[in-house]
């Protein structure tokens, strides 16, 4: 399926692995020219490389902290007038709320929540004026059935899914859309290393297996699937969708809405 969008640009943040990664190289098969943003110097440059030579599309890595000012400035820099804005960040560490400060908090929101929206505050009006733009947030299914033990992650998500929600009905009469991705267990590394915290020295693959077990379709999901639905969302016929959390959870999420 063409979907339209050959020779436009991308920013993906967090593009150098696992979900991120998965998102970028779906855009780049549909030509789209690509920068990646990841804090891993030499992970980015391999996947910039990969992916160029895998899709035969303009990758260009940029090392930076996308949470950080400086980090988002580096990466407009690379590319300061995008169609497509892919927000992606790695979410806080889990654990017992009565233990956060206020500086912990402060880090997840800045991280979870405000370095998405300097990002779009940054790019939307280029969109607008352009007549098209996508916004994707890689959020969390979270999102949806919060787990106590992610209480930093689920605040700050919520929040951005707040933001966005109301700014999408904004700017949607300029064929700019933004939607947000809720990803459930997806098999990446970060997947891995969760499962092997939760885990707690216990056996990892009786731990994973108990987690794949409780999903319907008894499996992980596989990065592709991800990266090819964010892709979807950003597409020239996808217009007519925005302000939507999409679930991609193998149907482990029990409710309707």
């Amino acid at each position: 399926m063409d979907l339209g969008i050959r020779g436009r640009k991308a920013i993906v943040c967090g593009g150098s692995a696992g979900l991120g990664r998965a998102t970028a190289v779906a855009l780049a098969r549909e030509g789209v020219s690509v920068v990646i943003a990841a804090r891993d110097p030499e992970r980015l440059a391999k996947a910039a490389s990969d992916i160029a030579a895998e899709t035969g599309a303009e990758v260009r890595g940029v090392v930076a902290d996308v949470t950080t000012e400086a980090g988002r400035a580096a990466v407009l820099d690379a590319c300061p007038a995008p169609d497509i804005l892919i927000n992606n960040a790695g979410g806080p560490p889990p654990g017992d709320f009565r233990s956060w400060t206020r500086d912990d908090w402060l880090k997840a929101i800045d991280g979870n929540m405000l370095s998405a929206i300097f990002l779009i505050q940054a790019t939307i009006d280029g969109m607008i004026d352009r007549r098209f733009g996508r916004v994707v947030n890689i959020t969390s299914h979270m999102v949806k059935a919060p787990a106590h033990i992610l209480g930093l992650s689920n605040g700050a998500r919520a929040g951005l899914t707040g933001f966005v929600g109301g700014l999408s009905r904004e700017v949607a009469r300029h064929n700019v859309t933004l939607n947000s991705v809720l990803p459930g267990q997806f098999d990446t590394d970060r997947l891995k290393s969760n499962h092997a915290r939760f885990a707690q020295g216990g056996d990892v693959e009786a731990f994973r297996d108990r987690a794949k077990s409780q999903i319907p379709a008894r499996r992980f999901g596989e990065p592709q699937e991800f990266g090819d639905m964010a892709a979807f969302l950003c597409g020239a016929n996808a217009g007519f969708i925005t302000g939507q959390n999409i679930l991609l959870d193998g149907g482990q999420f029990p409710g309707l809405l």
